[in-house]
């Protein structure tokens, strides 16, 4: 939020940051997630795997509550990356009816090069947008934000 020239600092309210803070960190995802489009992954897609990467072997219906889609959506999005080879199915060795999803190896890799393309957009726009100052700064404020988020 900007202030006019020659006016006396304030203090800005906690709605218009949030409100400010939710608009730039939209952006932000917005243009990470163009940033690897190459990967021919949908953000959902994305999304499931790097649940699966995350917490380990998963059901459909459980992806489909995590991701709050319907089981039939993420049937297609399972299907499609099972297709490509990224994720692999499994029995449930708690009931035999139902199927476990899983990541394969190549799944990690293609996450890990989504992944990086990501942080070498920002850190490319990083190096060449902020001097060493501006960079101290959103370093700070990455600190405080990882506050907030309580990670």
């Amino acid at each position: 939020m900007m202030q006019p020239s020659g006016a006396t600092p304030v203090d800005p309210t906690a709605e218009q940051v949030a409100s400010d803070l939710a608009a730039v960190v939209g952006r932000l995802l917005r243009r990470l997630r163009s940033s690897s489009s190459e990967s021919l992954l949908t953000p959902t897609q994305r999304s499931v795997l790097a649940r699966l990467d995350d917490g380990g072997p998963a059901t459909t219906a459980a992806l489909a509550r995590a991701e709050y889609v319907r089981p039939q959506s993420m049937r297609l999005t399972l299907g499609a990356l099972e297709g490509q080879g990224l994720v692999e199915r499994a029995p449930d060795p708690d009931d035999g009816r139902k199927s476990v999803m899983s990541i394969t190896g190549t799944g990690r890799t293609t996450l890990a090069e989504v992944r990086a393309a990501k942080r070498n957009w920002l850190a490319e726009v990083i190096a060449a947008e902020l001097d060493g100052a501006e960079r101290r700064t959103v370093a700070e404020a990455t600190a405080l934000l990882d506050r907030l988020v309580g990670s």
